[in-house]
């Protein structure tokens, strides 16, 4: 297959050739349950046909390499189907990969919808690994308190990681920058492009810029 070509086909077709062990990162979003109605060779998802598409895409990543699978649950006569834990489980436990980190894909401006429990604002974005990940370029923020000195220390509070007991004067300078958290806001997009769940543009750019590098090899298999 042609590196930089998009293949309008059965991704598991697609996936066959691939060579094992050639893919940096995978960066992708299945159908959920049924929440959208798809033609093609995803007219018919289930669960038999993702466990297809997980072992292939197993077979094809890199060691150190990541899946961002972002996934979200359907919801039928009150209970959520927890498709998106089945499939966790599957890839860690039939796999052999990593759950490396659950991170949250936050909506800043979701449709109302039932108006019987909270509204639905999240995703999961779950990021699988092949073994430890070889790349993580960390999205940096300011910290609020940036510069402001706070009290750290608690009477028998101890340290975990250097294993000292904290001092109840223990006063610390908070640092400048930190390590964006896990869940990410962004604001849903029209539909632009014809695709019935388009997720933002910036979704993307943020998760491809933390798990690879300049010429590794991104795929989205669907």
């Amino acid at each position: 297959m042609e590196i930089d070509k998009i293949y309008n086909m059965d991704c598991l077709e697609g996936m066959k050739q691939i060579p094992d062990g050639s893919v940096d990162l995978v960066v992708t979003s299945p159908p959920y349950d049924n929440m959208r109605k798809y033609g093609g060779a995803v007219k018919d998802w289930n669960f038999y046909k993702f466990k297809a598409i997980a072992k292939q895409l197993t077979r094809i990543l890199k060691d150190g390499g990541v899946i961002i699978w972002v996934v979200s649950d359907e919801t039928t006569d009150g209970t959520e189907s927890l498709t998106s834990f089945k499939q966790a489980i599957y890839f860690r436990e039939e796999c052999g990969l990593k759950l490396y980190d659950t991170m949250l894909y936050m909506k800043s401006n979701q449709l109302p919808q039932t108006q019987r429990r909270y509204e639905q604002v999240f995703e999961y974005m779950f990021a699988f690994s092949k073994g430890m990940p070889k790349s993580f370029n960390p999205i940096i923020v300011t910290c609020k308190r940036a510069g402001y000195y706070q009290q750290w220390g608690r009477k028998n509070n101890m340290d975990e990681r250097t294993g000292r007991h904290l001092r109840e004067n223990d006063i610390q300078k908070t640092r400048e920058t930190k390590i964006h958290g896990n869940a990410f806001v962004y604001g849903i997009g029209g539909n632009k492009t014809g695709h019935p769940a388009v997720f933002p543009q910036q979704l993307a750019l943020d998760q491809v810029f933390t798990w690879s590098n300049q010429d590794d090899l991104v795929l989205d298999p669907f």
